[in-house]
Protein backbone atom coordinates (compact mmCIF):
# COMPACT_ATOMS: atom_id res chain seq x y z
CA UNK A 1 0.00 0.00 0.00
CA UNK A 2 1.42 3.72 -0.82
CA UNK A 3 1.06 6.37 0.56
CA UNK A 4 -2.01 8.68 -1.19
CA UNK A 5 -1.99 12.24 -1.81
CA UNK A 6 -4.55 14.06 -0.01
CA UNK A 7 -7.60 15.41 -1.75
CA UNK A 8 -6.83 19.21 -1.97
CA UNK A 9 -3.00 18.05 -3.37
CA UNK A 10 -4.98 16.37 -6.00
CA UNK A 11 -7.23 19.03 -6.84
CA UNK A 12 -4.47 21.38 -7.41
CA UNK A 13 -2.26 18.98 -9.38
CA UNK A 14 -5.21 18.51 -11.99
CA UNK A 15 -5.90 22.42 -11.93
CA UNK A 16 -1.75 23.28 -12.51
CA UNK A 17 -2.50 21.45 -15.98
CA UNK A 18 -2.83 23.85 -18.58
CA UNK A 19 -6.43 25.34 -19.80
CA UNK A 20 -8.04 23.21 -16.84
CA UNK A 21 -11.49 23.78 -15.24
CA UNK A 22 -13.33 22.34 -12.63
CA UNK A 23 -16.73 22.20 -11.65
CA UNK A 24 -20.03 20.18 -10.38
CA UNK A 25 -21.97 19.41 -12.62
CA UNK A 26 -24.18 16.10 -11.69
CA UNK A 27 -25.68 17.48 -8.41
CA UNK A 28 -29.29 17.65 -9.64
CA UNK A 29 -28.75 13.76 -10.26
CA UNK A 30 -27.36 12.77 -7.18
CA UNK A 31 -29.87 14.54 -5.56
CA UNK A 32 -27.09 15.10 -2.17
CA UNK A 33 -26.13 11.78 -1.81
CA UNK A 34 -22.23 12.44 -2.91
CA UNK A 35 -20.74 15.04 -5.31
CA UNK A 36 -18.68 14.52 -7.89
CA UNK A 37 -15.61 17.29 -9.18
CA UNK A 38 -14.99 17.00 -12.71
CA UNK A 39 -11.80 18.38 -14.05
CA UNK A 40 -11.99 19.82 -18.14
CA UNK A 41 -9.80 20.90 -20.71
CA UNK A 42 -11.38 22.20 -23.73
CA UNK A 43 -14.59 22.07 -22.28
CA UNK A 44 -14.41 18.19 -22.43
CA UNK A 45 -14.08 16.05 -19.16
CA UNK A 46 -10.66 14.35 -18.42
CA UNK A 47 -10.77 13.43 -14.84
CA UNK A 48 -13.51 13.06 -12.41
CA UNK A 49 -14.02 11.92 -8.24
CA UNK A 50 -16.42 11.60 -5.27
CA UNK A 51 -15.41 14.76 -2.75
CA UNK A 52 -17.05 13.07 0.17
CA UNK A 53 -15.65 9.49 -0.45
CA UNK A 54 -11.88 10.29 -2.17
CA UNK A 55 -10.88 6.67 -2.35
CA UNK A 56 -10.73 6.17 -6.46
CA UNK A 57 -10.50 8.24 -9.38
CA UNK A 58 -11.97 7.83 -12.68
CA UNK A 59 -9.73 9.34 -15.62
CA UNK A 60 -9.82 9.08 -19.42
CA UNK A 61 -7.28 6.34 -21.32
CA UNK A 62 -5.52 5.79 -24.07
CA UNK A 63 -7.61 2.52 -25.18
CA UNK A 64 -4.31 0.82 -26.45
CA UNK A 65 -2.91 1.07 -22.92
CA UNK A 66 -5.97 0.19 -20.60
CA UNK A 67 -5.29 -4.11 -20.97
CA UNK A 68 -1.52 -3.50 -20.13
CA UNK A 69 -2.42 -0.77 -16.95
CA UNK A 70 -5.07 -3.47 -15.78
CA UNK A 71 -2.75 -6.05 -15.67
CA UNK A 72 0.30 -4.09 -14.35
CA UNK A 73 -1.71 -2.59 -11.21
CA UNK A 74 -4.76 -4.14 -8.55
CA UNK A 75 -5.68 -0.46 -7.92
CA UNK A 76 -6.65 0.33 -11.77
CA UNK A 77 -10.34 -1.25 -13.18
CA UNK A 78 -13.73 -0.65 -14.32
CA UNK A 79 -14.64 3.00 -14.53
CA UNK A 80 -17.48 4.78 -12.06
CA UNK A 81 -20.27 5.80 -14.34
CA UNK A 82 -18.08 5.68 -17.19
CA UNK A 83 -17.91 3.71 -20.73
CA UNK A 84 -15.46 1.10 -20.00
CA UNK A 85 -13.92 1.37 -23.46
CA UNK A 86 -12.26 5.11 -22.84
CA UNK A 87 -12.18 5.43 -19.00
CA UNK A 88 -10.35 3.82 -15.86
CA UNK A 89 -10.89 4.03 -12.25
CA UNK A 90 -7.85 4.16 -10.34
CA UNK A 91 -8.07 2.99 -6.38
CA UNK A 92 -5.97 5.23 -4.66
CA UNK A 93 -3.42 4.17 -1.71
CA UNK A 94 -2.86 0.88 -3.50
CA UNK A 95 -0.19 -0.32 -5.67
CA UNK A 96 0.21 2.90 -8.13
CA UNK A 97 2.28 5.60 -6.64
CA UNK A 98 1.23 9.26 -6.42
CA UNK A 99 4.09 9.35 -9.45
CA UNK A 100 2.16 7.17 -11.16
CA UNK A 101 -1.06 9.01 -10.68
CA UNK A 102 0.13 12.05 -11.71
CA UNK A 103 1.50 10.41 -14.69
CA UNK A 104 -2.09 9.02 -15.86
CA UNK A 105 -3.75 12.42 -14.86
CA UNK A 106 -1.37 13.65 -17.31
CA UNK A 107 -1.77 11.95 -19.99
CA UNK A 108 -5.48 11.52 -19.36
CA UNK A 109 -5.29 15.89 -19.74
CA UNK A 110 -3.28 15.34 -22.89
CA UNK A 111 -5.33 12.69 -24.86
CA UNK A 112 -8.49 15.13 -24.59
CA UNK A 113 -6.71 17.98 -24.91
CA UNK A 114 -5.41 16.72 -28.11
CA UNK A 115 -8.66 15.38 -29.54
CA UNK A 116 -10.50 18.39 -29.42
CA UNK A 117 -7.53 21.34 -30.16
CA UNK A 118 -7.39 19.24 -33.27
CA UNK A 119 -11.40 19.10 -33.75
CA UNK A 120 -11.22 23.32 -32.77
CA UNK A 121 -9.08 23.74 -35.51
CA UNK A 122 -10.78 21.84 -38.13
Amino acid sequence: MTEKMNIEEFREYCLSLPGVTEATPFEKFSRGKFTILVFYVSGHMFCYFNIDDFSAITIKCDPAEMAELKERYQAIGEPFNGDKRYWISVQLGQDVTDDEIRALVSKSHQLVANKYRTKNKK
